[in-house]
């Protein structure tokens, strides 16, 4: 069984999300949502396959994501975001292509929230890397945040390969086994936050820990980008972003604290050479501030 966990704040689009997973799932799923401090409106349907867990009061994302795992039955997680339409048997590509230490992520395509499909004309964005952390004014602090790899993107060749490494990814969707969630030690409230820099944690200790990252492009998902048409549901406070981003940076010294990390920062980026923005100077890549 697959276990589709689903942190939400004030989402207008969680009854279609969920209802998209009910419809396109070909074999046993459980869909786990975790109301953070809300109650949605319209209702959820009512289906055996669907456990609410509500906070009274909201605690941010992180945690929601969290109490939703520790509710799961499944052999395999799906984390999604509130907004997102999701392929026929989704399910089933992504459980045949999923080793024990694999973080898994559907190829996304850009959501049009009034026919609930991807957009049309639009291509899928398979690649992202990471932003090289030398501007102070970067967005979230300074680098190490995913960015739209067009060069790969645009690849014909890539187009061909249904499997392959992702140095990283938006965060909205990945896929995994249960058991290696937990090992993990997915996803890590004090250090981070409520929030932000999801998938940073999540890429950093699945590479630099042995495992694998990859995007599966036998199946997708569309998500939606909220922007001012649609307001966001969870809050992105400065503080937190601040907090979220200087623990990540943490890693480019290979201080992270986390016990588990067997190999160094440098390996990752050596291992999608060329990156954009990055020197080839090594000595140089370690920038920023302690």
């Amino acid at each position: 069984m697959i276990s589709v966990l689903i942190p939400s704040r004030n989402e207008q689009f969680l009854v279609q999300t969920v209802k998209s997973l009910f419809e396109k799932a070909t074999g046993d799923i459980e869909v786990i949502v975790v109301l953070d401090g809300y109650w949605p409106d319209p209702p959820l349907l009512s289906d055996k396959r669907l456990t609410l867990i509500h906070f009274g009061k909201a605690r941010g994302m992180r945690p929601a994501i969290n109490a939703a795992a520790e509710a799961a039955r499944g052999e395999f997680v799906m984390k999604l975001d509130a907004h997102c339409a999701v392929a026929p048997g989704f399910d089933k590509a992504l459980a045949e292509n999923c080793e024990d230490d694999w973080v898994v992520v559907p190829r996304r395509y850009s959501l049009d929230a009034d026919t609930w499909a991807p957009r049309r004309g639009r291509r899928p964005i398979d690649y992202l890397y990471l932003s090289y952390p030398s501007d102070p004014n970067d967005r979230g602090g300074p680098g190490l945040h995913g960015r739209t790899w067009d060069e790969k993107n645009r690849d014909e060749a890539l187009k061909e390969k249904r499997i392959d490494d992702l140095m990283s990814a938006q965060g909205s969707c990945y896929f995994m086994h249960r058991d290696y969630f937990h090992e993990l030690e997915l996803l890590d409230e004090d250090n981070y936050g409520p929030f932000a820099n999801e998938f940073q944690e999540v890429g950093f200790k699945t590479w630099l820990s042995g495992g694998r990252v990859v995007r599966n492009k036998n199946t997708w998902y569309a998500h939606l980008h909220k922007g001012k048409k649609y307001g966001r549901g969870y809050p992105l406070g400065k503080s937190d972003v601040a907090k979220a981003a200087a623990k990540t940076n943490t890693w480019l010294h290979d201080e992270s604290g986390w016990d588990k990390q067997t190999k160094p920062f440098s390996w990752m980026i050596k291992h999608f050479w060329p990156v954009p923005g990055w020197p080839e100077d090594e000595a140089t890549w370690k920038v920023a501030e302690k």
